[in-house]
């Protein structure tokens, strides 16, 4: 394909945060886009809207006439998607996701891509605000609306590019996972754990995708991984670049210590190679948090920027939609908004917001959503995440009809499981009851985090309207 004759790109699933990006750098870069989707809602949608960009409700062939130069295919969409046959009948110029990315943002660039299970999106959007707040004019691509940019991608004009490298497979004519496609200058590594059993069968196997990922890195290129876990060092015995690790443990180049809340945030120390390398201040709650700081610091580091000019530049992070956001404070109630779904980020994140508002009771709002809390896989690791929440209110798992009854996840269950440890807790077999039952339980004082991967049927302006705050 010639990038010059390309005119018009048309865009399956493009109300993917990832994809919606893509179509931002697209138009930015003077190209025609249009693109499809279903199930669209804020904030991809009312983003597209803004930058210009007509979604077409539904997928149809007629969405493809008169043919596009160029379709790029996001991940959700199916070998039997109606667009995707006309596509592979007509033989139509066709690119996945991070081939675009690759082939539009990076360019002859170098990219910095961050991995792992968890803390993917804050952690990218860090490293590309400290590098923006130190002068670097970084492009990147994040899965989430970064405050500081008021947006999820940049195309810049430095050398970096800050790619969210997503393990999840490519498209239905690539299998490999995203990040599968990235030759990193930096890469960082969060975590690893068992997630996607809709594509994965067990932690083996995900344990290889990243293995993978660790074996492609150039030699001349630099890992930084969390450290604190022996599953990240086995995987980092892959890397073909040298690794660096941080976290807590007194051993790592990286190290965090003297964590302590502090209004609206955390304050840090940072040791590096064992030696005081500065005091610095989060403006994110929990532990998990500081971490994701830490590796963001020891990326911009490893690029040159100075601790005196880092701490300023993560003092004035604002951080990303959707993750531990303030949606509204009414009547003495502050709701919050969170994206956590797997049983280790609902426990981090209660424990950060337990953390953030010590003394208030902590009401909990979930919705299992993904394709894996819809499988019975972490049934008891949820019976286990909720400790530091008061009242937690479970509603039944979206079309979990989709998922063989045998695999299902029981929200029924979960709620027996919490009671029988003495929790309070209430099942809910869909959004308006559970809104219905938060109106009658909540208390002034109470603080509440609603937890879903999705819009939860527009659960938080909801309830932010029904205390007067929306």
């Amino acid at each position: 394909m010639d990038k010059k004759a390309l005119s018009h790109v048309h865009l399956l699933g493009i109300c993917g945060t990832g994809m919606a990006a893509l179509a931002g750098i697209l138009k930015e870069q003077g190209y025609r886009v249009t693109g499809s989707d279903e199930h669209a809602y804020p904030p991809m949608s009312t983003f597209l809207e803004g930058l210009g960009i007509p979604v077409r409700n539904g997928y149809s062939p007629a969405n493809l006439e008169p043919p596009p130069d160029l379709v790029v295919v996001g991940n959700v969409i199916r070998r039997e998607n109606p667009e995707a046959q006309v596509v592979l009948d007509r033989d139509l110029p066709r690119l996945s996701f991070p081939e675009a990315l690759n082939r539009f943002l990076v360019g002859d660039r170098q990219s910095l891509v961050v991995a792992g299970t968890h803390g993917k999106t804050t952690t990218t959007a860090l490293l590309a605000w400290l590098l923006m707040a130190t002068g670097q004019d970084p492009g990147f691509m994040v899965g989430g609306i970064a405050k500081n940019f008021q947006a999820n991608y940049r195309v810049g004009a430095g050398r970096y590019v800050v790619l969210e490298g997503d393990e999840y497979d490519t498209a239905f004519f690539d299998k490999r996972p995203k990040f599968a496609h990235f030759k990193p200058r930096v890469a960082v590594l969060t975590s690893i754990e068992f997630d996607h059993a809709d594509i994965y069968p067990n932690l083996e196997r995900i344990v290889e995708a990243f293995a993978g990922f660790m074996a492609q890195m150039p030699p001349q290129g630099r890992v930084l991984a969390w450290g604190d876990a022996p599953l990240i060092k086995q995987v980092c015995l892959q890397a073909a670049a040298p690794v660096s690790f941080y976290g807590l443990e007194p051993s790592h180049t990286w190290r965090a210590a003297a964590l302590t809340p502090a209004s609206g945030g955390m304050n840090f120390t940072v040791y590096r190679e064992g030696n005081l390398w500065g005091h610095f201040f989060t403006p994110l709650l929990g532990t998990h948090n500081v971490l994701n700081s830490l590796a963001a610091l020891a990326v911009a580091a490893h690029l040159g920027a100075a601790p005196a000019a880092l701490k300023e530049a993560l003092a004035g992070f604002q951080g990303v939609k959707r993750r531990l956001e303030v949606a509204c404070e009414h009547q003495g109630v502050t709701v919050l908004e969170d994206f956590a779904h797997h049983p280790t980020a609902v426990a981090a994140t209660l424990e950060a917001v337990r953390q953030g508002y010590p003394g208030r009771r902590l009401v909990a709002a979930f919705e299992p959503r993904t394709n894996t809390s819809r499988r019975r896989v972490f049934q008891e690791p949820y019976a286990q995440a909720f400790k530091d929440a008061d009242l937690i209110l479970v509603r039944e798992p979206p079309d979990l009809w989709k998922v063989p009854e045998e695999e299902q996840f029981s929200s029924f269950q979960l709620v027996k499981d919490l009671l029988s440890q003495g929790k309070k807790a209430f099942y809910f077999p869909d959004t308006d009851l559970l809104l219905n039952g938060l109106g009658r339980g909540l208390q002034p004082g109470d603080v509440v985090l609603v937890m879903s991967n999705g819009d939860f049927d527009h659960l938080v302006p909801r309830l932010c309207q029904a205390l007067g705050g929306g």
